[in-house]
């Protein structure tokens, strides 16, 4: 079973498993699904909220109750997203050495192309990529903190750490989409973890 599932990686979070109950998971995943499908029809500024409750089968009221507009869904989609994806390894109990699931990120990035692209032609990709970055450092940290060869990091280094490795990973991200993703997922998840434990040392 892939850690990179979007609605398996909302659920297995735990923060999530206790605010949402199925009925109201259900519904906000259909919605979130409705505006990425959306957003690969047309321009996320020409989508209306009508139209994702239309193609969500979800009503004004009970959207509203949930989100303040289509910005708002967007968001707090991508955060539960990443969210799930940061803790995937913790969560999953993997017992690599690997502080992020890189290979399956990026191998769901390649598989997602079309969204990605539209994403980024809708003007909200440095946004989605600041909260990929608080999260994705939240998540390394936590593997330092847990896998036995983070035992030689001083504890106070470690969050810097998960910031500086944060920001690496999502610049190894733009240079492998820049140059057409030919590399494969696992060779740059080899890369990205080589970088990390050899500066652990």
């Amino acid at each position: 079973m892939s850690i990179i599932n979007r609605h398996k990686l909302k659920s297995s979070v735990p923060h999530f498993k206790k605010k949402l109950d199925a009925r109201v998971r259900k519904t906000r995943d259909a919605l979130g699904d409705a505006l990425v499908e959306l957003m690969q029809e047309k321009p996320f500024d020409s989508i209306t909220v009508q139209d994702v409750l239309d193609r969500a089968h979800v009503g004004r009221s009970t959207f509203y109750s949930h989100f303040s507009d289509k910005d708002d869904l967007q968001m707090s989609d991508a955060d539960e997203f990443f969210e799930g994806l940061a803790m995937a390894l913790s969560v999953h109990g993997d017992k690599s050495e690997r502080v992020f699931p890189v290979k399956e990120f990026f191998q769901h990035v390649s598989e997602a192309r079309q969204f990605v692209s539209a994403l980024a032609n809708s003007g909200r990709m440095h946004d989605n990529m600041e909260l990929a970055q608080g999260h994705f450092a939240r998540g390394i940290e936590r593997r330092l903190n847990e896998l036995p060869q983070g035992a030689s990091i001083p504890v106070n280094e470690r969050p810097l750490l998960g910031v500086a490795h944060a920001g690496a990973l999502l610049s190894l991200l733009k240079w492998w989409m820049d140059r057409g993703m030919t590399e494969p997922p696992e060779e740059m998840d080899r890369l990205f973890h080589r970088m990390v434990w050899n500066g652990a040392k």
